[in-house]
């Protein structure tokens, strides 16, 4: 009983920790749920990527809602275009889910894992 305790107070502190994680890079460069949830349930919790994926995108709707209501309240935040991408996105997730259903987990590691490697050199290379 007390093991459990320990091992279910243990898994609370790292989802803490990544949701404190996602928070901050949310915050401070829009982004979240795919570069740091994900990664971090799979790698500490060791989460099945299709179900870190579920569950990254649950909490984005906590984390994506509060850090654009704090950039609203900045003046940071354009509806329309927000619109514009949001509208078309919703059309992307749902063919993104149906691909994922169909390709194995060690594809969308790797995929993912590309396409982050891919977003990093983009950044360092403007």
């Amino acid at each position: 009983m007390a093991a459990e305790r320990a091992l279910s107070r243990a898994r609370s502190l790292k989802l803490t920790a990544i949701g404190t994680a996602a928070g901050l890079f949310s915050g401070l460069f829009g982004v979240g749920g795919g570069t740091v949830v994900v990664p971090l349930l799979v790698l500490w919790l060791a989460y099945d990527e299709r179900v870190a994926t579920g569950t990254s995108l649950a909490a984005i709707v906590f984390i994506a809602g509060f850090a654009a209501a704090t950039q609203g309240l900045y003046g940071n935040v354009n509806l329309r275009d927000a619109a514009l991408v949001g509208g078309p996105a919703v059309v992307g997730v749902v063919l993104g889910a149906a691909l994922q259903q169909r390709l194995r987990s060690r594809a969308i590691s790797v995929l993912f894992a590309l396409a982050l490697v891919a977003s990093a050199v983009e950044l360092v290379l403007k």
